[in-house]
């Protein structure tokens, strides 16, 4: 009678350490596909590691650890780490946090990383500009980004007649005028995304500096097809240049942003802005700079034909380029920004920075995280150097 009570016990403990072995295991396993995920031999809009969020525990390693310190300690109080699954959990536990440990050291990597791809482009001073580092608070404990005080936002600005997918949000400091202007496109493979996602820290960092940035919708598959998302950035454009000196920007300096699809807009609103040389649109206008994030550089549509890559457009004229990537992303392949940054380069008579993250995947301009730090920081040093040509 003993026997089976204890063997009841054991078995009525194990149902209890199954709330630590279970989310203990899935975020290690997640962890785990951060640090190497299986990767595709081709580009597309999506992809599964992305889909169960290797790209959040990517960029958020210490959320992560937060979490398998909290169930650690819920099973350690409970005495569930006795149990033959409590084991099994702690087990899994040892491999998720060395996983982060893995993830967190890339990430903190990146800061030398961009800074070599400074100094290749505009040689020692420039890199040597860029901070050795950002305070380790606000990346472990305020990875949310935040607008603070001085940044004031206006939202749902109209700049067309799509309705709610042409409009945009203007980010401006309370007090700071005269300043540059970024315009800035989300991503979503031209079939969602929103201009409230991806780039707040960019957005953000900017306008605290007193930029003027602006984030815009645009229009997306299946209602529209390609060239209606570049007409649309080229519309947002158009805007930021009537529209800047309203919140103290100045429209003469703007600089055209975006993430992934919204990378692709943006290189091809740099590329494309005047017919390369003169288009004869008073609308059109010219970005003095352009920064693409794990950008699509192939053709959105079916039609190859159409000319809609940035490949089609790279001419000597463009503008100054900055180009981050990531070696493990998994829905734009590195080896594709590899491609454009080497064509862009051999063409360009401006600078290009190419900056290839080593650990990083799709989405890494979400959060405030040591990545992401870096990279903006980098952007700001990009840019200092490409409005002062």
């Amino acid at each position: 009678a003993r026997a089976a009570g204890t063997a009841s016990d054991l078995r009525d403990r194990g149902r209890g350490v199954l709330g630590y072995l279970i989310p203990a295991a899935l975020l290690a396993a997640v962890c785990v596909l951060a640090v190497a995920p299986p990767m595709p031999t081709t580009s597309s809009p999506s992809h599964w590691t992305y889909t169960v969020g290797a790209f959040l525990a990517n960029e958020l390693p210490f959320v992560a650890l937060f979490w398998f310190a909290l169930w650690s300690a819920q099973a350690a109080t409970g005495g569930d780490l006795t149990h033959p699954l409590g084991i099994a959990a702690l087990a899994a536990t040892g491999i998720g946090v060395t996983a982060v440990a893995v993830i967190a050291r890339r990430g903190f990597g990146a800061r030398s990383e961009l800074r070599a791809a400074l100094e290749s482009t505009y040689g020692p001073a420039a890199a040597a500009s860029m901070p050795a580092t950002r305070r380790w608070w606000q990346i472990v404990l305020a990875p949310i980004p935040l607008r603070g005080r001085a940044v004031r936002r206006v939202a749902n600005l109209s700049y067309g007649d799509a309705g709610r997918r042409n409009l945009l949000d203007v980010y401006h400091h309370r007090s700071r005028t005269g300043g540059p202007v970024l315009v800035y496109f989300h991503g979503g493979g031209f079939r969602s995304g929103h201009k409230n996602r991806e780039g707040k820290p960019l957005l953000h960092r900017l306008a605290k500096r007193g930029w003027v940035c602006i984030s815009a919708n645009y229009r997306l598959a299946p209602q529209a097809r390609f060239p209606d998302p570049l007409v649309d950035a080229k519309r947002a454009l158009a805007w930021a240049r009537r529209n800047a000196e309203r919140y103290g920007g100045d429209p003469a300096r703007i600089v055209v942003a975006g993430s992934s699809a919204g990378g692709h807009l943006a290189t091809m609103c740099a590329l494309t802005a005047c017919a390369h040389g003169s288009s004869g649109d008073p609308e059109a206008v010219a970005p003095v700079a352009a920064i693409s994030l794990y950008g699509f550089y192939g053709s959105p549509g079916a039609d190859r034909s159409a000319r809609s890559s940035p490949h089609d457009h790279v001419h000597p004229a463009a503008p100054p380029m900055f180009i981050a990537h990531g070696d493990l992303d998994t829905i734009v392949l590195v080896d594709d920004a590899r491609r454009f940054a080497r064509h862009l380069g051999s063409m360009s008579a401006q600078p290009v920075v190419y900056a290839e993250l080593h650990g990083a995947h799709h989405g890494f301009d979400l959060f405030r995280s040591a990545r992401c730090e870096a990279v903006v920081d980098a952007i700001e040093v990009f840019a200092t150097q490409a409005l002062a040509d």
